[in-house]
């Protein structure tokens, strides 16, 4: 995948990626509409101008344990989360419904850089400067169930672990 990225700070609450006003529903397009709206009121139009993947500093998706924050990250339209440390419930989460995430340095990294990264690669590149970051190695069943498009794919697809 290539993108040019948002860049946001520390601490990104699943509050703050998805008020829980708008957890209540089933219907995934309305958690796609009102992804990081209290954050970035400018996120649904970012994303739709091509900026899909995100970069945060430490904690992205600390508090809650509500799965709704990285269904509506996916379904908004963003196909990788960089961070440099991750709750690890939204980790799992994140895993789960088959959004990529990478964890790595992201204090070189810029608002609007363009970045590349395969699912399952140790490495995260920055094509705007030409760096390339070292990014912490997932073990490789979360590698499969992510390149799956997450866990329920997974188990149509492998039939259990």
């Amino acid at each position: 995948m290539q993108s040019n990225c948002i860049k946001y700070g520390n601490d990104i609450s699943t509050d703050l990626i998805i008020p829980g006003k708008y957890t209540k529903t089933l219907v995934i397009q309305e958690l796609a509409d009102h992804a990081m709206e209290d954050l970035d009121p400018d996120f649904k139009q970012k994303v739709s101008s091509g900026h899909r993947i995100v970069v945060a500093g430490t904690y992205f998706g600390c508090g809650s344990s509500r799965e709704q924050a990285p269904v509506a990250l996916k379904a908004a339209g963003v196909e990788l989360i960089a961070a440099k440390t991750f709750s690890r419930i939204f980790f799992r989460n994140a895993i789960n419904v088959g959004l990529p995430i990478v964890e790595c340095n992201t204090d070189r990294i810029s608002e609007g850089d363009r970045l590349s990264y395969t699912v399952g690669g140790g490495e995260l590149k920055n094509l705007t400067t030409g760096e390339t970051l070292f990014v912490t190695p997932l073990p490789p069943m979360m590698v499969d169930i992510m390149a799956c498009g997450g866990i329920i794919n997974y188990f149509k697809q492998h039939g259990g672990f």
